[in-house]
């Protein structure tokens, strides 16, 4: 299946100059969505990869992460933006282009020692993505890797992240 038939483009959005890759599109079509959920399973079995939880960054992590945690037979565990989780709570906060911004896990979400693959949309510049594998890394578990659907490969965002497998559907 072509996924990249399923992925919209929206010029200037949210901003001029900038291209946005949409995956509603993908995700209101079930085979597309099926299809996604079964390669990323797939890719994860082929790369040797023995998850204990899919840790899923806010929020379209989550669509993709909890269901393939469902086909894994894994845990699943949201990353948040501050202020969302209403246990206590890890967090850890990282440079943006434009600021500063943070990520929370529930304390009692993982434990040390833990196997994890953490699961987001989109690997561009690799901030979020890098800064949940330090929350996760702080916390004592072991970092498997890392799945997106979709890579932008000109932001080299890969550069950014430790050194663990990359799983990715769609290149641009």
């Amino acid at each position: 299946m072509d996924l990249k038939s399923l992925i919209r483009d929206i010029p200037d959005f949210p901003k001029p100059g900038i291209l946005f890759r949409d995956i509603t599109t993908l995700l209101r079509d079930p085979e597309g969505l099926r299809y996604t959920i079964d390669l990323f399973a797939q890719k994860v079995k082929d790369a040797g990869l023995r998850p204990e939880y899919i840790v899923g960054i806010e929020s379209r992590g989550f669509i993709v992460g909890a269901p393939l945690a469902c086909q894994l037979g894994t845990g699943f565990v949201p990353v948040r933006k501050p202020g969302k989780l209403p246990a206590a709570v890890h967090s850890i906060k990282y440079a943006l282009e434009y600021g500063t911004d943070g990520l929370e896990v529930h304390q009692d979400a993982l434990h040390p020692g833990s196997r994890v693959l953490i699961i987001d949309d989109l690997l561009a510049t690799g901030g979020t993505a890098g800064a949940t594998a330090k929350l996760v890394e702080k916390i004592g578990c072991k970092l498997e890797g890392f799945g997106f659907i979709i890579e932008l490969q000109d932001l080299q965002g890969r550069k950014h992240l430790p050194d663990v497998p990359i799983l990715t559907l769609v290149e641009y």
